[in-house]
């Protein structure tokens, strides 16, 4: 122990731990012009940073850490402090970045390694073990934070505290139970120390719904044999093929007794963590990786896409940063947006033209796009597993501004900055009939914009000869015309623009077009050609001429983005534009809620790489798909989805009064086609985030399950106004495994809250 507390890691022999805990000063920095020196000092706990007196800094909250000029305020200072001095802590969720400048290169690296290791981002579970070495880190952390006067022991007062951190409403002679010398006070001291506190813990997290499984199974009531775990694999998980080889690699993975697994058994513990396992979650995990074809056309997949990807905040006043295409990219984007206007000095630069957003340097963009396209980072909705986020194609969607002169000096900071990675030609052998596939594509970097004349002009050598050109300008902020209002004050601007040759041949397989309608694009449209719709304006083709839209779809690419009237960011729900096969459904990624669970949900399997194939119905140009009528496709078979909601586990407080506690329902939402549309409710229950119980069963029948997007949300109930959110997990049906499943819930930022989950049955039928 060092003090009354017990660290993460052992200390001893850790020169980079003992120098934190020594603690040192080092440069806070928020501007160019804000650089104060402040103390900074890791905790006894190891788990806390110090600074400035008062402020702290959990290690566990640390989702990367970047070393150099990694973050636009290094790179603000890169000419005042050099890069082995400074690194940048970057935290899950949405909460700012904190980038220090340390006194030596030395202490740079000693911070940045103890960091590292404290908060786990380079400690992947290997293959989804559980730890032997002691207690997760949050059981930890609750004996901590119970333990008021740091006495290494929990009294009963402290117990009774700890039990509503843990959102638990039990009565005191319950909660005095567990301290008699019967149950968990061996030592009769009046108070738990840390072993008794694991028996506390364990009589806590008694899960009687999975233990009626067990037994269920079970011959003797004590343990799952071999033969026993084949039956549940086969009978509950619908495991069919290799079920004795999977039973024995189960025992061997999950099973903690060595005495069970000569028995080649398999014990309640067993049999929970391999419930609370990746393997026993509803994700699964046979998906996580890239298992899709991706040597088909790029029109082919839906590609994740992010609006107005400069912005940290609101359309109107927001804060313009590169860090937002840092944080986009690294969640598995691949199509990022970038307005331009004329800037001072000749330096085009970006913001959210006619508002009063701040304004960022283009070449500063490009820079970090060509940085983090293609960076390893941490994989979305999994804890401290690292890789490549994608090695697929990035499109870069420009809005374009600028003047001919700083329109040259685009195409010289893309061609510069960007060099290989800048697609600047066709690819050789690929002939002029169709998109290449993101296979083709890799590590590649797509501009989408305006473009004089065609591909087919520049792949013969038939290019004009002028440094300039004329195309139509059509500004999308026009686009807030499109429900008649303002139609004096904005009106769609259908005047010439002046396009450098320069810029133009930057653009090879995305040119921007402006859409007339689905018969003139059938006739006239070239395979290499974009359009953009405004959501209102996708709802309308979609209403109008849904079969037809999704014919456009299978042969080119679409974008959607939000309407103008969305100025605090909000976002549309994607799902109805995926239904028409739209590739480019653009959302602002700086805005947690529904819009980017689902988009979480879709892109988190195939690698989260940021494309995932449509389905064959919508990629096929002799299929007629009409997402409004889906049961007079080809290969029609609906399913009925039926979902027990068993139990939830450990669900965060959400109100801050002390004495509050969740009173939980959950809610099950389908996304996709109209038809499909759907969403049930449980009851809720009263004052229980602990350990609630429902067992009950909700049914829904699906017309088109190869679109289908399940939402589990969890709320606290309010009987006098709207319900808080709690927790929520989207995943498409088709990656859902059936039987007993655990849901790991992930907060409104989409980051991970372990160890809340819910605990379900599913199963899935074919209608009929």
């Amino acid at each position: 122990k060092v003090g009354n507390v017990q660290p993460k890691y052992s200390i001893q022999g850790d020169d980079n731990l003992q120098s934190m805990l020594v603690g040192t000063i080092m440069r806070k920095i928020k501007s160019r012009t804000w650089k104060k020196q402040r103390y900074f000092k890791l905790q006894d706990d190891c788990m806390t940073i110090w600074y400035k007196s008062k402020k702290a800094v959990s290690v566990s909250d640390v989702e990367a850490i970047r070393d150099g000029h990694q973050s636009e305020v290094l790179l603000s200072i890169a000419d005042e402090f050099p890069a082995d001095r400074c690194f940048t802590l970057v935290f899950r969720g949405r909460r700012g970045n904190l980038d220090l400048v340390a006194e030596s290169a030395e202490e740079a690296q000693s911070w940045i390694r103890g960091v590292r290791k404290n908060s786990g981002v380079f400690q992947p579970l290997l293959n989804g073990t559980p730890s032997s070495s002691g207690l997760p880190r949050w059981i930890g952390d609750w004996f901590r934070k119970a333990d008021k006067n740091n006495d290494g022991r929990m009294n009963f007062k402290e117990v009774q505290d700890l039990l509503k951190m843990m959102n638990v409403d039990m009565n005191e002679h319950h909660a005095h139970r567990l301290f008699t010398v019967r149950m968990a006070d061996k030592s009769q001291s009046g108070s738990l120390e840390d072993d008794e506190f694991v028996l506390f813990y364990k009589m806590l997290t008694q899960r009687e719904d999975v233990l009626r499984v067990f037994q269920e199974y079970s011959f003797d009531g004590q343990k799952l044999s071999q033969s026993d775990l084949e039956d549940f694999l086969r009978e509950e998980q619908l495991d069919g093929m290799g079920v004795q080889q999977q039973a024995e690699q189960l025992i061997e993975r999950y099973e903690p007794s060595d005495t069970a697994k000569l028995l080649k058994a398999m014990t309640f513990d067993g049999f929970l963590m391999y419930l609370g396992s990746a393997e026993g979650s509803i994700f699964n995990p046979q998906w996580r990786g890239v298992f899709q074809d991706m040597s088909q056309p790029l029109c082919h997949y839906f590609i994740s896409s992010s609006h107005n990807t400069y912005l940290m905040e609101d359309q109107l006043r927001g804060q313009s940063s590169v860090e937002g295409y840092i944080r986009a990219l690294s969640r598995g984007c691949r199509c990022v947006e970038v307005d331009c206007w004329d800037g001072a000095n000749g330096e085009p630069i970006v913001y959210h033209g006619h508002t009063f957003t701040s304004k960022i340097l283009f070449k500063d963009v490009v820079t970090a796009v060509g940085n983090y396209a293609f960076k390893v980072a941490l994989v979305p909705q999994t804890t401290g597993i690292w890789q490549q986020v994608s090695e697929y194609p990035v499109i870069l969607s420009m809005e374009n501004h600028c003047s001919v002169e700083q329109q040259r000096v685009m195409a010289q900071h893309l061609k510069h900055i960007l060099g290989d990675k800048l697609l600047k030609s066709t690819l050789e052998g690929k002939a002029l009939t169709g998109l290449p596939s993101p296979e083709d594509l890799k590590r590649k970097i797509l501009l989408k914009a305006k473009k004089i004349g065609g591909l087919e002009e520049s792949f013969n050598g038939m290019g004009e000869d002028s440094q300039t050109g004329e195309v139509s300008d059509e500004d999308e902020v026009a686009e807030i015309n499109e429900d008649n209002l303002h139609r004096e004050s904005i009106c769609r601007r259908k005047s010439k623009q002046r396009l450098s040759k320069e810029l133009s041949d930057c653009v090879v397989y995305c040119k921007s077009v402006h859409f007339s309608n689905f018969k003139h694009s059938r006739i006239h449209s070239k395979f290499y050609e974009v359009a953009s719709f405004t959501e209102s304006k996708a709802r309308k083709h979609l209403r109008e001429t849904g079969t037809e839209f999704v014919h456009h779809n299978s042969r080119q690419l679409t974008r959607v983005y939000p309407s103008g009237f969305r100025t605090d960011s909000s976002n549309f729900n994607p799902q109805e534009m995926w239904n028409a096969g739209c590739q480019i459904v653009a959302l602002n990624f700086q805005t947690a809620g529904e819009g980017m669970d689902l988009n979480d949900g879709l892109f988190g399997p195939n690698g989260s790489c940021g494309y995932v194939l449509k389905p064959s119905f919508m990629r096929e140009v002799e299929k007629r798909f009409d997402p409004e009528i889906p049961h007079q496709r080809d290969g029609y078979q609906p399913v009925v989805l039926t979902i027990q909601v068993i139990s939830g586990q450990q669900l965060p407080k959400v109100n801050i009064k002390e004495d509050s506690i969740v009173d939980p329902l959950v809610r099950v939402e389908i996304h996709g086609v109209p038809m499909d549309q759907s969403k049930q409710e449980t009851r809720y229950i009263e004052n229980n985030g602990f350990n609630p119980v429902w067992y009950d069963t909700l049914r829904f029948t699906l017309h088109t399950p190869e679109l289908a997007m399940v939402r589990f949300v969890v709320e606290d109930y309010d009987k006098t106004s709207r319900n808080d959110f709690v927790g929520q997990y989207t995943l498409p049906l088709h990656c859902m495994q059936q039987g007993y499943r655990h849901i790991h819930l992930l907060s409104r930022d989409g980051t991970r809250i372990p160890p809340s989950s819910l605990f379900v049955h599913i199963r899935i039928t074919e209608l009929g």
